[in-house]
């Protein structure tokens, strides 16, 4: 069974970074393909409530992210280390969510049902 394991979470000022990683045990984590969903203040407490962040694709590295971080966050991996990043840079108030890792099967994966292994989420908190 593949764990996934978040670390990095904090409170971070407008315009400011925040590195969160995500280290996976078990499992052949080359093989995934991984990615980045957040879950907004406000929005369900399950599933539907997460949105797609950025993705890994475990073939060829190729990334995706959505329009409201594109150009920002950036997911990168080290299979040495069966570890996952997203890097965000020119944070905004709205990031602000609880930001969840996830593996996949697929190369490429978008809804949360394409997932099967979620970290624990971190708190990501954007304020001046």
């Amino acid at each position: 069974q593949v764990q996934l394991v978040q670390s990095g979470e904090g409170l971070v000022q407008p315009g400011g970074s925040l590195e969160l990683s995500c280290t996976a045990s078990g499992g052949t984590f080359s093989r995934y393909t991984m990615a980045w969903f957040r879950q907004a203040p406000g929005k369900e407490r399950d599933f539907a409530g997460r949105e797609f962040v950025g993705r890994i694709n475990w073939r060829d590295d190729t990334t995706h992210y959505s329009d409201s971080v594109k150009g920002r966050f950036t997911v990168s991996r080290d299979n040495a280390k069966n570890t996952v990043y997203l890097r965000m840079n020119s944070l905004k108030v709205e990031d602000t969510a609880i930001y969840y890792c996830a593996a996949s099967l697929q190369s490429r994966p978008f809804y949360t049902y394409d997932f099967f292994s979620w970290g624990q989420g971190a708190q990501v908190t954007v304020s001046s």
